[in-house]
């Protein structure tokens, strides 16, 4: 008795299952790499912020930012001025803006008469809303 193989009948059908292990090797790459880049797309400029308790601002666009290091140095996002320039410069830079809305970070080092100051050459460039960025506290658990 002679023996006869039957041919498969699934071997012209497409394999309907997907191959998911190169997908999910790609995806932990990409997040390994967002988890190493996204703590270096803060500002430039280095400021130890204070810490206090505050209502976060949702910002929808890119937003103007004033910031003052340890060292005093003013810098409007990352370009360096002075304080006389200051008001001059801010000026000139709201003048094509729609909102006059300024962002300012400051050095918890600085002294607060200083930080009056810029506050003042800011009020003198016809700012209408100044908000302050500082860092929430740090739990105590």
């Amino acid at each position: 008795m002679a023996r006869f193989r039957r041919r498969n009948d699934n071997a012209n059908k497409p394999l309907a299952e997907i191959n998911v292990t190169p997908l999910v090797d790609v995806v932990l790459v990409l997040l390994i790499i967002f988890m190493v880049t996204a703590p270096m797309l803060q500002m430039g400029i280095d400021v130890n912020l204070p810490r206090v308790k505050a209502k976060s601002i949702n910002v929808s666009e890119e937003k103007l930012v004033l910031t003052i290091n340890g060292k005093q140095e003013i810098y409007i996002n990352e370009f360096k001025t002075t304080l006389p320039d200051l008001s001059a410069k801010l000026e000139s830079i709201f003048k094509a803006r729609t909102d006059r809305e300024l962002f300012m970070r400051a050095d918890k080092e600085v002294p607060y008469g200083y930080v009056v100051q810029v506050m003042s050459e800011v009020r003198k460039a016809g700012i209408d809303k100044l908000g302050m960025i500082t860092e929430p506290p740090r739990d105590s658990r």
